[in-house]
């Protein structure tokens, strides 16, 4: 692949949040640790104290979790590693979407591979493990039950509930499955050696990426979550999470950011066995919502020690589990979840865990042979993949036409005749040079009408650049939403099973740009 790389401003699919942070905006430095950039990770390395006895409850959790899966010698690696007081992690993390749902799924985990492979030569003396973290808890199914491929919804429908990483591949996944029996082996053989959506999904990653070193945490692991215990009832008793984030979100609303998360003062689910539902504070203990499940506050503080893994923390929570299981560095993550962490610092400070690194995962636009021939007929730069097409067609259709569609020399002539025959009829009767300033707008409707009637004749002799114009829109915003975020990665991998390969060479982590990727030839 050749790589064109356009400034995120230019592309227009970025809100200013996301660029302010990433372009280092002064007054958003206090909600952050460390800038975005490889000098950080000097400073982020001597903050990240993590101790033996936490490093051997992640090696033991992972190696748990990979019992019974065949692994690399790469995975196996720098499982054992983790052990060691010179190795951290960088991680990103997403939902379990269908045969890995849209794009940037990939792009997330490239992303955080390379940035491990970049920290390793600048800082020899350690060693950097990419993680993927499987957001095995979360219950939005609707969010995860599809993929989209040549503008063809797949879907699989189910009545389960609770945790997603728990959903069973029953007859009816199984049914799903038939439609898709184009999809490449990794992901039939994942899906039909196992028992539950995690499962499956740990495999077809672990398949895809094993040999690049990645290691796939799953945070539903009672082990895991005892480290998070004094979190779980400062959070329950003391509502501080709230209280802090509560602040930030304030601090940052002042300065004209909407927040991305709303904290509660109680910031988990109870988890249980197809039940995933909020935890909220009574005037006597706790409940949890559309159950008739009742704790009083010492039934929660024994929950809390003897079955910490039935407590899920939420989108303000997850962030700082992550931090106390993990001797990691770098958080990797899509704009919103980026400026949404902004928003968590105080959290962190209050629990002194350090917060990471926070990096953008790379983003890009793939480019097909046809996208790349209609861009050469319209002599576009990859810059003009961005611009807005119905703006483009306007100035396009107007530069192209044979006479002027605007009329705007007729509107000059009519609006002075009749300007000026007005005030010469005002002098004979006063009322007559309203009638005059009606008769012109009458004039320069009609005129418009006529306008109208010749840009689309022009349109209409200009219809084959303006439907190729109209094609790469499509693909570069397949129904109004970036690439990225729509189309699954088996578009370009069904016919290309180098793609990853492809991605991994020309991803640079620190490289804030928008890549339009296209063939070598």
């Amino acid at each position: 692949m050749k790589k064109h790389c356009v400034e995120l401003q230019q592309t227009g699919q970025f809100s200013q949040f996301f660029l302010d942070y990433i372009g280092g905006k002064k007054e958003l430095t206090p909600f952050y640790s460390h800038s975005p950039k490889l000098g950080s990770f000097e400073q982020a390395i001597q903050q990240k104290i993590f101790s033996s006895e936490k490093r051997k409850v992640i090696v033991d959790a992972l190696q748990s979790q990979y019992a019974n899966l065949e692994v690399s010698y790469a995975v196996s690696k720098n499982i054992d590693a983790l052990g060691s007081q010179s190795t951290f992690t960088v991680t990103t993390g997403h939902q379990l979407n269908l045969f890995t749902g849209p794009l940037y799924f990939i792009y997330k985990i490239v992303s955080t591979i390379n940035l491990a492979k970049e920290l390793a030569e600048a800082y020899p003396k350690f060693k950097f493990v990419p993680v993927y973290w499987m957001a095995t808890e979360d219950h939005d199914f609707d969010e995860i039950n599809y993929f989209k491929l040549d503008g063809k919804k797949y879907q699989w429908k189910s009545e389960q509930t609770g945790a997603v990483g728990d959903f069973e591949l029953d007859d009816s996944f199984k049914e799903f499955l038939k439609s898709v029996s184009f999809a490449p082996d990794i992901f039939k053989e994942a899906y039909a050696t196992s028992k539950t959506l995690a499962e499956a999904v740990r495999k077809y990653v672990n398949a895809l990426f094993g040999e690049e070193g990645l290691l796939i945490v799953d945070g539903d692991d009672a082990n895991l979550k005892k480290e998070f215990a004094k979190v779980m009832l400062s959070d329950l008793f003391e509502h501080s999470p709230y209280e802090k984030a509560t602040q930030a979100t304030k601090a940052l609303e002042d300065l004209g950011y909407s927040s991305q998360i709303f904290p509660r003062e109680v910031n988990f689910f109870y988890l249980d066995k197809r039940v995933r539902e909020r935890i909220e504070k009574m005037e006597s203990g706790f409940g949890v919502v559309n159950t008739d499940l009742r704790f009083t506050d010492e039934e929660m503080k024994a929950l809390v020690e003897n079955h910490p893994e039935r407590l899920s923390p939420n989108v303000v929570l997850r962030p700082l589990y992550q931090e106390v299981i993990l001797p990691n560095l770098a958080y990797l993550g899509g704009p919103a979840e980026v400026v949404y962490w902004l928003q968590l610092k105080n959290v962190f400070e209050h629990f002194e865990v350090p917060f990471p690194v926070l990096l953008p995962r790379n983003f890009a636009l793939i480019l097909n042979e046809k996208a790349q021939r209609k861009m050469d007929q319209l002599n576009w730069d990859v810059e003009d993949l961005f611009v807005d097409v119905a703006s483009w067609k306007r100035d396009f259709v107007k530069a192209e036409a044979s006479i002027d569609i605007e009329l705007d020399k007729e509107k000059e002539v009519i609006s002075k005749l009749f300007e000026s025959k007005g005030k010469e009829a005002a002098g004979l009767e006063k009322s007559l040079e309203n009638a005059f300033e009606a008769g012109k707008v009458r004039s320069l409707k009609i005129i418009d009408q006529m306008a109208t009637k010749l840009r689309k004749a022009e349109e209409r002799r200009l219809h084959t650049q303006i439907e190729r114009a109209c094609c790469i829109q499509e693909l570069v915003k397949p129904g109004g939403s970036p690439q990225e975020r729509v189309v699954n990665m088996m578009q370009f991998y069904l016919s290309n099973p180098g793609l990853i390969q492809e991605l991994l060479d020309c991803f640079d982590p620190l490289d804030f740009r928008m890549m339009v990727l296209t063939d070598e030839s």
